[in-house]
């Protein structure tokens, strides 16, 4: 079950699925990696979470251009000369469907519309570039001795992993 299926049958078994108003409101708080941005004005929707251009390049780095959502190289089209589930004008301002842009990108996210808080996971085309530069990404745990090692130590050397898990 897709995550925007299940806060849309939460949203209409608590009564609150209703057709957005897109009036602007105070107040919400998104999660991406390791910021926490507080939005001062999001749309008022249930089920997705709509901020300004210049919010959406705060969450995930994404800059609204002429073609579209864009990160670095990366581009989610998107038609900014009439409103979409993505995009929409209203009194003059735009706004950009972040939720909707995370489903177009595959990117897993969380919402308690309740605490208005939404939490969203790694952009998957984002990571693959540690599959296209052959590289890991750096981790650190100890060793039998309880020295922190970190994986970065061994820049430039071969390096075996094993893992294993009981489970």
């Amino acid at each position: 079950m897709k995550m925007t299926t299940f806060i849309l049958a939460a949203a209409a078994s608590l009564g609150a699925l209703s057709v957005p108003t897109f009036a602007a409101q105070p107040g919400a708080t998104a999660l991406y990696r390791e910021r926490t941005v507080i939005l001062d004005a999001v749309l008022e929707d249930p089920t997705d979470l709509w901020v300004s251009p210049a919010d959406l390049t705060r969450i995930n780095d994404f800059v609204l251009k002429p073609e579209g959502a864009c990160l670095d190289d990366l581009c989610v089209p998107i038609r900014q000369d009439e409103d979409s589930a993505i995009f929409v004008h209203r009194e003059s301002q735009a706004w950009v469907n972040v939720t909707e842009l995370a489903d177009r990108l595959e990117q897993a996210w969380v919402a308690d519309p309740e605490t208005r808080v939404w939490s969203f996971g790694l952009v998957p085309p984002a990571r693959t570039t540690f599959f296209q530069d052959a590289l890991a990404p750096d981790f650190s745990l100890p060793d039998r001795e309880g020295n922190l090692v970190r994986l970065s130590d061994f820049r430039g050397k071969k390096v075996m992993l094993l893992t294993w898990a009981s489970w």
